[in-house]
Protein backbone atom coordinates (compact mmCIF):
# COMPACT_ATOMS: atom_id res chain seq x y z
CA UNK A 1 0.00 0.00 0.00
CA UNK A 2 1.56 3.40 -1.00
CA UNK A 3 2.27 5.62 1.95
CA UNK A 4 -0.43 8.61 3.09
CA UNK A 5 2.08 10.90 2.57
CA UNK A 6 2.94 10.02 -1.25
CA UNK A 7 -0.63 10.03 -1.98
CA UNK A 8 -1.04 13.38 -0.99
CA UNK A 9 1.80 14.47 -2.97
CA UNK A 10 0.90 12.90 -6.08
CA UNK A 11 -2.33 14.34 -5.95
CA UNK A 12 -0.72 17.99 -5.26
CA UNK A 13 1.45 17.19 -8.23
CA UNK A 14 -1.47 16.95 -10.27
CA UNK A 15 -2.72 19.74 -9.06
CA UNK A 16 0.30 21.77 -9.61
CA UNK A 17 0.09 20.81 -13.53
CA UNK A 18 -3.26 21.64 -14.00
CA UNK A 19 -2.39 25.12 -12.64
CA UNK A 20 0.61 25.41 -14.61
CA UNK A 21 -1.67 24.24 -18.10
CA UNK A 22 -4.32 26.98 -16.92
CA UNK A 23 -4.74 30.18 -18.75
CA UNK A 24 -3.10 32.88 -16.85
CA UNK A 25 -4.53 36.05 -16.37
CA UNK A 26 -2.33 38.46 -18.54
CA UNK A 27 -1.75 35.92 -21.19
CA UNK A 28 -2.40 37.55 -24.78
CA UNK A 29 -4.52 35.86 -27.10
CA UNK A 30 -4.34 35.25 -30.76
CA UNK A 31 -6.95 35.51 -33.15
CA UNK A 32 -9.53 33.45 -31.68
CA UNK A 33 -11.63 31.75 -34.43
CA UNK A 34 -15.79 30.46 -34.47
CA UNK A 35 -18.68 29.99 -36.28
CA UNK A 36 -21.35 32.97 -36.31
CA UNK A 37 -25.04 31.84 -36.57
CA UNK A 38 -25.07 32.76 -40.36
CA UNK A 39 -22.79 29.61 -40.73
CA UNK A 40 -19.75 31.94 -41.73
CA UNK A 41 -16.72 30.95 -40.36
CA UNK A 42 -15.25 34.38 -38.45
CA UNK A 43 -12.57 35.51 -35.92
CA UNK A 44 -11.96 37.91 -33.31
CA UNK A 45 -10.57 40.61 -35.52
CA UNK A 46 -13.90 40.31 -37.20
CA UNK A 47 -14.91 43.07 -34.28
CA UNK A 48 -12.19 45.69 -35.17
CA UNK A 49 -10.41 47.49 -32.49
CA UNK A 50 -12.36 47.95 -29.45
CA UNK A 51 -11.25 49.04 -26.07
CA UNK A 52 -12.40 45.31 -24.38
CA UNK A 53 -13.83 42.39 -25.63
CA UNK A 54 -16.54 40.46 -23.18
CA UNK A 55 -16.96 36.79 -23.92
CA UNK A 56 -19.70 34.86 -22.18
CA UNK A 57 -19.82 31.42 -23.17
CA UNK A 58 -23.40 29.78 -22.96
CA UNK A 59 -25.79 27.22 -23.82
CA UNK A 60 -29.21 26.63 -24.66
CA UNK A 61 -30.02 24.86 -21.35
CA UNK A 62 -28.05 26.06 -18.69
CA UNK A 63 -30.02 27.92 -15.71
CA UNK A 64 -27.53 30.06 -14.67
CA UNK A 65 -26.99 31.11 -18.50
CA UNK A 66 -31.06 32.20 -19.34
CA UNK A 67 -30.97 34.37 -15.73
CA UNK A 68 -28.04 35.82 -16.42
CA UNK A 69 -29.11 37.01 -20.22
CA UNK A 70 -31.12 40.33 -19.28
CA UNK A 71 -28.44 41.15 -17.42
CA UNK A 72 -25.93 41.33 -19.93
CA UNK A 73 -28.09 42.45 -22.48
CA UNK A 74 -28.12 45.40 -19.60
CA UNK A 75 -24.52 45.69 -19.62
CA UNK A 76 -24.05 45.62 -23.51
CA UNK A 77 -26.30 48.53 -23.87
CA UNK A 78 -24.15 50.08 -21.13
CA UNK A 79 -20.64 49.70 -22.47
CA UNK A 80 -21.52 49.42 -26.40
CA UNK A 81 -21.14 53.24 -26.59
CA UNK A 82 -18.17 52.84 -24.75
CA UNK A 83 -16.48 50.99 -26.84
CA UNK A 84 -16.78 47.41 -25.50
CA UNK A 85 -17.87 44.66 -27.34
CA UNK A 86 -19.84 41.47 -25.83
CA UNK A 87 -20.14 38.15 -27.60
CA UNK A 88 -22.10 34.89 -26.71
CA UNK A 89 -19.83 31.57 -27.07
CA UNK A 90 -21.62 28.52 -27.56
CA UNK A 91 -19.37 25.67 -26.85
CA UNK A 92 -22.22 22.67 -26.37
CA UNK A 93 -21.75 20.05 -28.58
CA UNK A 94 -25.79 19.46 -29.01
CA UNK A 95 -26.45 22.77 -30.01
CA UNK A 96 -27.08 23.80 -32.88
CA UNK A 97 -26.88 27.19 -35.14
CA UNK A 98 -30.41 27.78 -35.30
CA UNK A 99 -30.99 26.65 -31.56
CA UNK A 100 -28.70 29.13 -30.66
CA UNK A 101 -30.11 31.96 -33.11
CA UNK A 102 -33.40 31.11 -31.89
CA UNK A 103 -31.79 31.74 -27.93
CA UNK A 104 -30.58 35.01 -29.00
CA UNK A 105 -34.03 36.41 -30.25
CA UNK A 106 -36.20 34.31 -27.60
CA UNK A 107 -34.72 36.66 -25.17
CA UNK A 108 -34.27 39.81 -27.03
CA UNK A 109 -30.31 39.68 -27.09
CA UNK A 110 -28.37 42.28 -29.00
CA UNK A 111 -25.13 41.29 -29.78
CA UNK A 112 -23.55 37.99 -31.38
CA UNK A 113 -23.80 34.53 -31.19
CA UNK A 114 -21.44 32.36 -32.07
CA UNK A 115 -20.39 28.92 -31.99
CA UNK A 116 -17.54 27.18 -30.60
CA UNK A 117 -17.60 23.96 -32.43
CA UNK A 118 -14.17 22.53 -31.39
CA UNK A 119 -14.04 23.93 -28.26
CA UNK A 120 -10.93 25.56 -29.38
CA UNK A 121 -11.92 29.45 -27.60
CA UNK A 122 -13.44 27.74 -24.46
CA UNK A 123 -9.36 26.22 -23.74
CA UNK A 124 -7.47 29.15 -25.54
CA UNK A 125 -9.39 31.54 -22.69
CA UNK A 126 -9.04 28.93 -19.85
CA UNK A 127 -12.96 28.40 -19.25
CA UNK A 128 -14.65 25.49 -18.04
CA UNK A 129 -18.21 26.41 -17.23
CA UNK A 130 -21.38 28.11 -18.39
CA UNK A 131 -22.09 31.62 -18.01
CA UNK A 132 -18.19 32.14 -17.48
CA UNK A 133 -17.02 35.65 -18.81
CA UNK A 134 -13.58 36.41 -20.05
CA UNK A 135 -12.40 39.90 -20.53
CA UNK A 136 -9.73 40.82 -23.32
CA UNK A 137 -8.19 44.46 -23.48
CA UNK A 138 -7.47 46.38 -26.88
CA UNK A 139 -4.23 44.05 -26.64
CA UNK A 140 -5.84 40.98 -26.75
CA UNK A 141 -4.83 40.29 -22.97
CA UNK A 142 -6.95 38.77 -20.74
CA UNK A 143 -7.91 41.03 -17.60
CA UNK A 144 -10.40 39.44 -15.84
CA UNK A 145 -12.29 35.65 -16.08
CA UNK A 146 -15.11 34.50 -14.11
CA UNK A 147 -18.51 35.10 -13.07
CA UNK A 148 -20.59 38.14 -13.55
CA UNK A 149 -22.25 39.19 -10.88
CA UNK A 150 -22.83 36.94 -7.45
CA UNK A 151 -26.89 36.88 -7.74
CA UNK A 152 -27.48 34.11 -9.74
CA UNK A 153 -26.48 30.23 -8.75
CA UNK A 154 -27.84 26.80 -9.54
CA UNK A 155 -29.19 26.89 -6.28
CA UNK A 156 -30.17 29.74 -4.51
CA UNK A 157 -30.52 32.83 -6.29
CA UNK A 158 -30.11 36.57 -4.35
CA UNK A 159 -32.56 39.88 -4.75
CA UNK A 160 -29.89 42.00 -6.25
CA UNK A 161 -26.20 41.47 -6.45
CA UNK A 162 -24.08 42.64 -3.89
CA UNK A 163 -20.85 42.24 -6.07
CA UNK A 164 -20.31 43.56 -9.83
CA UNK A 165 -17.41 41.76 -10.57
CA UNK A 166 -17.41 41.84 -14.47
CA UNK A 167 -18.65 45.58 -14.34
CA UNK A 168 -15.92 46.51 -12.22
CA UNK A 169 -13.31 44.91 -14.51
CA UNK A 170 -14.87 46.76 -17.19
CA UNK A 171 -14.55 49.92 -15.70
CA UNK A 172 -11.32 49.33 -14.57
CA UNK A 173 -9.95 48.55 -17.60
CA UNK A 174 -11.62 51.57 -19.71
CA UNK A 175 -10.01 53.66 -17.00
CA UNK A 176 -6.56 52.39 -17.79
CA UNK A 177 -6.27 50.61 -14.05
CA UNK A 178 -5.44 47.25 -13.14
CA UNK A 179 -8.45 45.23 -12.01
CA UNK A 180 -8.53 44.52 -8.87
CA UNK A 181 -10.00 40.72 -8.76
CA UNK A 182 -8.95 39.61 -11.88
CA UNK A 183 -10.78 35.90 -11.31
CA UNK A 184 -13.92 34.91 -9.76
CA UNK A 185 -15.09 31.04 -9.51
CA UNK A 186 -18.33 30.51 -11.20
CA UNK A 187 -21.26 28.64 -10.19
CA UNK A 188 -22.55 27.75 -13.15
CA UNK A 189 -22.68 24.46 -15.61
CA UNK A 190 -19.59 22.27 -16.77
CA UNK A 191 -18.62 22.65 -20.24
CA UNK A 192 -18.93 19.26 -21.84
CA UNK A 193 -16.32 19.72 -24.97
CA UNK A 194 -16.66 17.67 -27.98
CA UNK A 195 -14.95 14.17 -27.80
CA UNK A 196 -13.13 12.25 -30.42
CA UNK A 197 -15.22 9.18 -30.47
CA UNK A 198 -14.27 6.51 -32.57
CA UNK A 199 -16.45 6.75 -35.78
CA UNK A 200 -19.18 4.08 -36.72
CA UNK A 201 -18.46 1.90 -39.36
CA UNK A 202 -20.38 3.32 -42.37
CA UNK A 203 -20.72 3.26 -45.99
CA UNK A 204 -21.50 4.75 -49.14
CA UNK A 205 -23.64 2.09 -50.50
CA UNK A 206 -25.76 0.97 -47.54
CA UNK A 207 -25.62 4.20 -45.52
CA UNK A 208 -25.03 7.44 -47.07
CA UNK A 209 -26.88 7.37 -50.43
CA UNK A 210 -29.98 7.07 -48.77
CA UNK A 211 -29.89 10.28 -47.01
CA UNK A 212 -28.44 11.58 -50.38
CA UNK A 213 -31.19 10.47 -52.31
CA UNK A 214 -33.97 11.49 -49.44
CA UNK A 215 -32.21 15.29 -48.81
CA UNK A 216 -29.94 16.54 -51.72
CA UNK A 217 -31.51 14.76 -54.67
CA UNK A 218 -33.61 17.28 -55.58
CA UNK A 219 -31.03 19.78 -56.26
CA UNK A 220 -27.94 17.86 -56.60
CA UNK A 221 -28.72 15.75 -59.48
CA UNK A 222 -27.48 16.23 -63.31
CA UNK A 223 -28.60 19.89 -64.70
CA UNK A 224 -30.23 20.90 -61.33
CA UNK A 225 -29.65 23.82 -58.90
CA UNK A 226 -26.98 23.19 -57.13
CA UNK A 227 -23.27 23.28 -58.67
CA UNK A 228 -22.94 19.70 -58.63
CA UNK A 229 -24.52 16.51 -58.48
CA UNK A 230 -24.26 13.93 -55.50
CA UNK A 231 -25.89 10.89 -57.30
CA UNK A 232 -22.93 8.69 -57.62
CA UNK A 233 -19.79 7.02 -55.16
CA UNK A 234 -17.35 9.20 -56.97
CA UNK A 235 -19.28 12.27 -56.90
CA UNK A 236 -19.99 11.84 -53.37
CA UNK A 237 -16.65 10.64 -52.10
CA UNK A 238 -15.05 13.37 -53.82
CA UNK A 239 -16.80 16.08 -51.65
CA UNK A 240 -16.83 14.08 -48.12
CA UNK A 241 -15.17 16.36 -46.18
CA UNK A 242 -17.38 19.17 -47.54
CA UNK A 243 -20.34 17.41 -47.25
CA UNK A 244 -19.38 16.56 -43.19
CA UNK A 245 -18.59 20.07 -42.61
CA UNK A 246 -21.74 21.74 -44.24
CA UNK A 247 -24.00 19.14 -42.60
CA UNK A 248 -22.32 19.45 -39.10
CA UNK A 249 -23.04 23.45 -39.33
CA UNK A 250 -26.34 22.78 -40.81
CA UNK A 251 -25.47 24.91 -43.52
CA UNK A 252 -27.26 22.16 -45.77
CA UNK A 253 -30.16 20.94 -46.33
CA UNK A 254 -31.11 24.91 -46.45
CA UNK A 255 -33.45 25.67 -43.45
CA UNK A 256 -33.85 29.19 -41.54
CA UNK A 257 -36.45 28.65 -38.71
CA UNK A 258 -36.30 27.54 -35.24
CA UNK A 259 -37.56 23.82 -35.02
CA UNK A 260 -39.76 24.92 -32.71
CA UNK A 261 -42.34 25.95 -33.95
CA UNK A 262 -44.75 24.77 -36.96
CA UNK A 263 -44.62 22.05 -37.81
CA UNK A 264 -44.03 22.94 -41.55
CA UNK A 265 -44.57 20.83 -44.48
CA UNK A 266 -41.57 22.08 -46.65
CA UNK A 267 -39.05 21.46 -43.75
CA UNK A 268 -36.11 20.99 -44.29
CA UNK A 269 -33.21 18.60 -41.97
CA UNK A 270 -31.61 15.87 -41.38
CA UNK A 271 -31.64 14.03 -37.98
CA UNK A 272 -28.87 13.94 -35.64
CA UNK A 273 -28.35 10.14 -36.51
CA UNK A 274 -28.33 10.85 -40.51
CA UNK A 275 -26.01 14.05 -39.35
CA UNK A 276 -23.55 11.38 -37.54
CA UNK A 277 -23.96 9.13 -40.69
CA UNK A 278 -22.35 11.75 -42.99
CA UNK A 279 -19.62 12.82 -40.33
CA UNK A 280 -18.46 8.89 -40.04
CA UNK A 281 -18.00 8.38 -43.36
CA UNK A 282 -15.70 11.41 -44.23
CA UNK A 283 -13.67 10.42 -40.88
CA UNK A 284 -13.60 6.53 -42.12
CA UNK A 285 -11.80 7.51 -45.80
CA UNK A 286 -15.71 7.41 -47.21
CA UNK A 287 -15.66 3.88 -47.99
CA UNK A 288 -18.07 2.68 -50.77
CA UNK A 289 -19.21 -0.69 -49.66
CA UNK A 290 -21.05 -2.81 -52.00
CA UNK A 291 -22.08 -0.03 -55.12
CA UNK A 292 -24.59 -3.03 -56.49
CA UNK A 293 -26.90 -1.96 -53.37
CA UNK A 294 -27.14 1.96 -53.86
CA UNK A 295 -30.58 2.57 -54.12
CA UNK A 296 -31.51 3.51 -57.64
CA UNK A 297 -31.84 7.26 -58.52
CA UNK A 298 -35.38 8.87 -58.08
CA UNK A 299 -36.99 8.96 -61.51
CA UNK A 300 -36.10 12.01 -63.88
CA UNK A 301 -39.08 14.02 -64.23
CA UNK A 302 -38.89 14.86 -68.16
CA UNK A 303 -41.65 17.59 -68.00
CA UNK A 304 -40.49 20.40 -66.20
CA UNK A 305 -43.81 21.69 -65.37
CA UNK A 306 -44.57 20.22 -62.35
CA UNK A 307 -47.91 22.45 -61.80
CA UNK A 308 -49.18 20.41 -64.94
CA UNK A 309 -49.94 21.65 -68.78
CA UNK A 310 -49.55 25.49 -68.42
CA UNK A 311 -52.43 27.40 -69.94
CA UNK A 312 -50.04 30.58 -70.16
CA UNK A 313 -46.46 30.37 -70.48
CA UNK A 314 -44.69 34.01 -70.13
CA UNK A 315 -41.27 34.60 -70.69
CA UNK A 316 -38.24 36.46 -69.87
CA UNK A 317 -35.40 38.52 -72.04
CA UNK A 318 -32.58 36.10 -72.26
CA UNK A 319 -30.26 37.46 -69.74
CA UNK A 320 -26.17 37.60 -70.27
CA UNK A 321 -24.22 37.69 -67.46
CA UNK A 322 -20.76 38.24 -66.25
CA UNK A 323 -18.26 35.24 -65.67
CA UNK A 324 -17.03 36.74 -61.88
CA UNK A 325 -18.76 38.94 -59.31
CA UNK A 326 -21.96 40.25 -57.60
CA UNK A 327 -24.39 40.35 -60.14
CA UNK A 328 -27.28 43.06 -58.57
CA UNK A 329 -30.37 41.70 -58.88
CA UNK A 330 -32.21 42.08 -62.47
CA UNK A 331 -35.48 42.41 -63.46
CA UNK A 332 -38.16 41.18 -65.95
CA UNK A 333 -41.39 42.54 -67.23
CA UNK A 334 -43.64 39.73 -68.79
CA UNK A 335 -45.41 41.17 -71.96
CA UNK A 336 -48.77 40.03 -71.15
CA UNK A 337 -51.64 42.18 -69.90
CA UNK A 338 -54.48 40.80 -68.14
CA UNK A 339 -57.56 42.63 -69.41
CA UNK A 340 -59.98 41.08 -66.37
CA UNK A 341 -59.84 39.42 -63.50
CA UNK A 342 -57.56 36.23 -64.37
CA UNK A 343 -57.76 33.11 -61.16
CA UNK A 344 -54.86 31.19 -60.89
CA UNK A 345 -54.40 27.35 -59.51
CA UNK A 346 -50.83 26.83 -60.73
CA UNK A 347 -47.62 29.12 -60.61
CA UNK A 348 -44.30 28.09 -61.55
CA UNK A 349 -40.99 29.92 -62.31
CA UNK A 350 -38.21 27.80 -64.33
CA UNK A 351 -34.84 28.36 -66.37
CA UNK A 352 -32.73 27.37 -68.54
CA UNK A 353 -30.01 27.32 -67.15
CA UNK A 354 -30.36 26.41 -63.29
CA UNK A 355 -26.98 26.58 -62.13
CA UNK A 356 -26.96 30.27 -62.31
CA UNK A 357 -30.34 31.15 -61.00
CA UNK A 358 -30.32 31.38 -57.01
CA UNK A 359 -33.95 32.69 -56.64
CA UNK A 360 -36.74 34.42 -57.98
CA UNK A 361 -39.55 36.31 -57.25
CA UNK A 362 -43.01 36.74 -59.06
CA UNK A 363 -45.15 40.36 -58.57
CA UNK A 364 -47.94 41.48 -60.21
CA UNK A 365 -48.16 45.25 -60.70
CA UNK A 366 -48.90 48.19 -63.39
CA UNK A 367 -46.65 49.88 -65.90
CA UNK A 368 -47.77 53.40 -64.64
CA UNK A 369 -47.50 52.51 -60.87
CA UNK A 370 -44.50 49.81 -60.83
CA UNK A 371 -44.97 46.60 -58.49
CA UNK A 372 -44.58 46.29 -55.00
CA UNK A 373 -43.97 43.94 -52.60
CA UNK A 374 -47.15 43.08 -51.40
CA UNK A 375 -47.68 42.57 -54.47
CA UNK A 376 -46.09 39.14 -53.93
CA UNK A 377 -47.90 35.82 -55.96
CA UNK A 378 -44.67 33.41 -55.90
CA UNK A 379 -41.13 32.54 -55.38
CA UNK A 380 -38.39 30.41 -56.98
CA UNK A 381 -35.53 28.99 -54.70
CA UNK A 382 -33.51 25.84 -55.58
CA UNK A 383 -35.11 22.42 -54.17
CA UNK A 384 -38.18 24.74 -53.46
CA UNK A 385 -41.97 23.83 -54.87
CA UNK A 386 -44.31 25.61 -57.37
CA UNK A 387 -47.40 27.34 -56.04
CA UNK A 388 -50.39 24.56 -56.30
CA UNK A 389 -53.29 25.44 -54.61
CA UNK A 390 -56.03 22.31 -53.65
CA UNK A 391 -59.07 22.58 -56.06
CA UNK A 392 -61.53 25.32 -54.71
CA UNK A 393 -58.66 27.73 -53.87
CA UNK A 394 -56.97 29.94 -56.24
CA UNK A 395 -55.42 33.49 -56.70
CA UNK A 396 -56.64 36.70 -58.03
CA UNK A 397 -54.51 38.23 -60.79
CA UNK A 398 -56.42 41.86 -61.20
CA UNK A 399 -57.67 43.15 -64.10
CA UNK A 400 -55.31 45.64 -66.19
CA UNK A 401 -51.95 43.74 -64.39
CA UNK A 402 -48.86 42.80 -66.08
CA UNK A 403 -46.34 40.24 -64.37
CA UNK A 404 -42.78 41.20 -63.24
CA UNK A 405 -39.53 39.14 -62.13
CA UNK A 406 -37.22 40.04 -59.30
CA UNK A 407 -34.01 38.21 -60.05
CA UNK A 408 -30.98 37.18 -58.15
CA UNK A 409 -28.65 35.67 -60.22
CA UNK A 410 -24.99 33.90 -59.41
CA UNK A 411 -21.88 34.10 -61.33
CA UNK A 412 -20.04 30.66 -62.06
CA UNK A 413 -16.65 31.58 -63.61
CA UNK A 414 -17.70 31.60 -66.73
CA UNK A 415 -20.11 33.95 -69.20
CA UNK A 416 -23.56 32.66 -69.31
CA UNK A 417 -26.69 33.38 -70.69
CA UNK A 418 -30.24 32.37 -68.94
CA UNK A 419 -34.25 32.85 -69.80
CA UNK A 420 -36.64 32.60 -67.15
CA UNK A 421 -40.25 31.04 -67.73
CA UNK A 422 -43.76 31.42 -65.73
CA UNK A 423 -46.26 28.96 -66.76
CA UNK A 424 -49.96 29.53 -65.03
CA UNK A 425 -52.27 26.81 -64.64
CA UNK A 426 -56.44 27.83 -64.55
CA UNK A 427 -58.99 26.27 -62.40
CA UNK A 428 -60.82 23.11 -63.41
CA UNK A 429 -62.75 22.97 -60.44
CA UNK A 430 -65.10 25.78 -59.13
CA UNK A 431 -63.29 28.51 -56.89
CA UNK A 432 -65.10 28.58 -53.43
CA UNK A 433 -62.01 30.48 -51.64
CA UNK A 434 -59.54 33.28 -52.78
CA UNK A 435 -55.82 32.93 -51.91
CA UNK A 436 -55.00 36.08 -49.79
CA UNK A 437 -51.65 38.01 -47.78
CA UNK A 438 -51.57 40.16 -44.87
CA UNK A 439 -48.42 42.05 -45.19
CA UNK A 440 -46.93 42.97 -41.67
CA UNK A 441 -45.18 45.93 -42.74
CA UNK A 442 -43.58 49.31 -41.92
CA UNK A 443 -42.18 51.95 -43.99
CA UNK A 444 -41.82 54.45 -41.46
CA UNK A 445 -38.45 52.87 -39.57
CA UNK A 446 -35.18 54.54 -39.42
CA UNK A 447 -32.06 51.78 -38.41
CA UNK A 448 -29.40 54.10 -36.42
CA UNK A 449 -25.59 53.42 -37.69
CA UNK A 450 -23.45 50.30 -36.12
CA UNK A 451 -27.53 49.02 -34.81
CA UNK A 452 -26.51 45.17 -33.84
CA UNK A 453 -30.28 44.83 -33.74
CA UNK A 454 -32.80 47.37 -34.41
CA UNK A 455 -36.38 45.88 -34.05
CA UNK A 456 -39.29 47.10 -36.45
CA UNK A 457 -42.35 45.36 -35.44
CA UNK A 458 -46.10 45.44 -37.28
CA UNK A 459 -49.33 44.50 -36.25
CA UNK A 460 -52.83 43.34 -38.26
CA UNK A 461 -55.92 42.45 -36.70
CA UNK A 462 -57.93 39.57 -38.46
CA UNK A 463 -61.15 41.13 -39.67
CA UNK A 464 -62.51 37.24 -40.23
CA UNK A 465 -62.05 33.55 -39.28
CA UNK A 466 -59.24 32.31 -41.76
CA UNK A 467 -57.49 29.67 -42.70
CA UNK A 468 -53.41 29.95 -42.53
CA UNK A 469 -51.53 28.70 -45.52
CA UNK A 470 -48.03 29.65 -44.65
CA UNK A 471 -45.58 32.62 -44.16
CA UNK A 472 -42.95 34.35 -45.73
CA UNK A 473 -40.21 36.86 -44.75
CA UNK A 474 -38.84 39.30 -46.78
CA UNK A 475 -35.91 41.93 -45.71
CA UNK A 476 -32.26 43.18 -47.28
CA UNK A 477 -28.64 42.31 -46.38
CA UNK A 478 -29.35 43.59 -42.84
CA UNK A 479 -32.26 41.47 -42.08
CA UNK A 480 -31.32 39.23 -39.01
CA UNK A 481 -34.28 37.64 -37.48
CA UNK A 482 -38.02 37.58 -38.06
CA UNK A 483 -40.77 36.21 -36.11
CA UNK A 484 -44.29 35.96 -36.14
CA UNK A 485 -47.08 35.81 -33.31
CA UNK A 486 -50.70 35.11 -32.88
CA UNK A 487 -52.66 37.17 -30.39
CA UNK A 488 -55.66 35.43 -30.15
CA UNK A 489 -58.86 37.25 -28.86
CA UNK A 490 -58.82 34.92 -25.18
CA UNK A 491 -55.10 36.54 -24.53
CA UNK A 492 -53.60 33.38 -25.77
CA UNK A 493 -50.17 33.90 -27.70
CA UNK A 494 -49.27 31.31 -30.30
CA UNK A 495 -45.74 31.76 -31.42
CA UNK A 496 -46.04 30.63 -35.50
CA UNK A 497 -42.47 31.12 -36.57
CA UNK A 498 -39.36 32.44 -35.80
CA UNK A 499 -36.86 32.85 -38.81
CA UNK A 500 -33.64 32.73 -36.29
CA UNK A 501 -31.36 33.41 -38.86
CA UNK A 502 -32.34 34.96 -42.05
CA UNK A 503 -30.53 35.22 -45.41
CA UNK A 504 -31.45 37.29 -48.17
CA UNK A 505 -30.00 35.08 -50.73
CA UNK A 506 -32.48 32.25 -49.38
CA UNK A 507 -36.02 33.83 -48.74
CA UNK A 508 -37.76 30.49 -47.84
CA UNK A 509 -41.61 30.16 -48.03
CA UNK A 510 -43.32 27.99 -44.27
CA UNK A 511 -46.16 26.22 -45.11
CA UNK A 512 -48.74 24.63 -42.76
CA UNK A 513 -50.17 21.18 -43.34
CA UNK A 514 -53.39 22.32 -45.59
CA UNK A 515 -56.28 22.98 -43.38
CA UNK A 516 -54.67 22.61 -40.48
CA UNK A 517 -53.76 26.35 -39.29
CA UNK A 518 -57.31 27.60 -38.12
CA UNK A 519 -57.44 31.53 -36.65
CA UNK A 520 -60.38 33.16 -34.92
CA UNK A 521 -61.58 36.80 -35.85
CA UNK A 522 -60.01 39.20 -33.87
CA UNK A 523 -57.00 37.34 -33.92
CA UNK A 524 -53.84 40.19 -33.34
CA UNK A 525 -50.89 39.17 -36.04
CA UNK A 526 -47.72 40.62 -34.89
CA UNK A 527 -44.36 40.64 -36.94
CA UNK A 528 -40.96 41.86 -35.35
CA UNK A 529 -38.22 42.13 -37.49
CA UNK A 530 -34.66 42.39 -36.00
CA UNK A 531 -31.73 44.10 -38.21
CA UNK A 532 -27.96 43.96 -37.96
CA UNK A 533 -26.71 47.28 -38.88
CA UNK A 534 -23.09 46.74 -37.09
CA UNK A 535 -19.72 45.98 -38.73
CA UNK A 536 -19.78 42.29 -37.67
CA UNK A 537 -22.49 41.62 -40.35
CA UNK A 538 -20.46 40.63 -42.97
CA UNK A 539 -22.99 41.63 -45.64
CA UNK A 540 -23.52 44.82 -44.46
CA UNK A 541 -22.68 47.73 -47.36
CA UNK A 542 -22.08 50.52 -44.62
CA UNK A 543 -22.43 50.21 -40.57
CA UNK A 544 -21.83 53.88 -40.82
CA UNK A 545 -25.22 54.18 -42.75
CA UNK A 546 -28.71 55.55 -41.30
CA UNK A 547 -30.71 52.93 -43.00
CA UNK A 548 -34.01 53.95 -43.85
CA UNK A 549 -36.89 51.70 -46.68
CA UNK A 550 -36.26 52.06 -50.10
CA UNK A 551 -36.08 49.31 -52.89
CA UNK A 552 -32.67 48.85 -53.48
CA UNK A 553 -30.42 46.00 -51.16
CA UNK A 554 -28.61 49.22 -49.48
CA UNK A 555 -31.37 50.08 -48.12
CA UNK A 556 -33.95 47.93 -46.14
CA UNK A 557 -37.68 46.74 -46.34
CA UNK A 558 -39.82 44.90 -43.61
CA UNK A 559 -42.82 42.63 -44.94
CA UNK A 560 -43.95 39.69 -43.27
CA UNK A 561 -46.18 37.88 -45.24
CA UNK A 562 -49.05 35.95 -44.26
CA UNK A 563 -50.97 33.81 -46.59
CA UNK A 564 -54.53 32.08 -45.58
CA UNK A 565 -57.82 32.28 -47.32
CA UNK A 566 -61.22 33.25 -45.10
CA UNK A 567 -62.64 30.22 -43.63
CA UNK A 568 -66.57 30.84 -44.37
CA UNK A 569 -66.00 32.04 -48.02
CA UNK A 570 -67.59 30.14 -50.77
CA UNK A 571 -67.56 32.50 -54.32
CA UNK A 572 -69.11 29.90 -56.23
CA UNK A 573 -67.13 30.69 -59.69
CA UNK A 574 -66.73 28.87 -62.74
CA UNK A 575 -63.65 29.41 -64.13
CA UNK A 576 -62.76 29.04 -68.16
CA UNK A 577 -59.87 27.06 -68.10
CA UNK A 578 -58.62 28.57 -71.43
CA UNK A 579 -58.46 31.97 -70.06
CA UNK A 580 -58.24 31.96 -66.74
CA UNK A 581 -61.51 34.29 -66.56
CA UNK A 582 -64.85 33.77 -65.04
CA UNK A 583 -67.89 32.66 -66.71
CA UNK A 584 -70.79 34.81 -66.10
CA UNK A 585 -73.92 32.96 -66.39
CA UNK A 586 -76.25 34.50 -69.02
CA UNK A 587 -79.43 36.46 -67.78
CA UNK A 588 -82.33 35.44 -69.72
Amino acid sequence: MRPLFALVFALLSVHAARSEDAVKIGARVDKLKFTDTRSLPRTSSDFGTKKAIVFVFTNTTCPVVQRYLPTLQALETEYRPKGVQFVAVNAADEDTLIAIATQSVKYDVEFPFVKDFDGSVARALGVKRTPEVVVLDAEHTIRYRGRIDDQYRLRGNRPKPTTHELKDALDAILAGQKVATPETEVDGCSITFPRSTKPKDVNFAEHVAPILRKHCAECHKTGGSAPFALNTYKQASARAAAIAEVVRDQRMPPWFASHDFGPFVNRRGLSDDERAVLTDWARTDAAPGDLTKVPAPPNEVKEKWLIGKPDLVLESTNFELPAKGDIPYKYAVLLHNFTEDTWVQGVQITSDNPRVLHHANLAFGSLVSGFKEENFITGYVPGGEPMVLDDGTAFRIPKGSVLALQIHFVSTGKEEKCRLSVGLRYPRAVVQQQLRNIQLTDSKFTIPPGAPAHKVTARRALDTDVVGIGLFAHMHLRGKDMTFTAHAPDGTRDPLLVVANYNFSWQVPYRWEPGKKILPKGTRLECVARYDNSAFNPYNPDPQATVRNGPQTHHEMMFGFFFYTNANEKLNLRIDPKTGIEVKEKTR
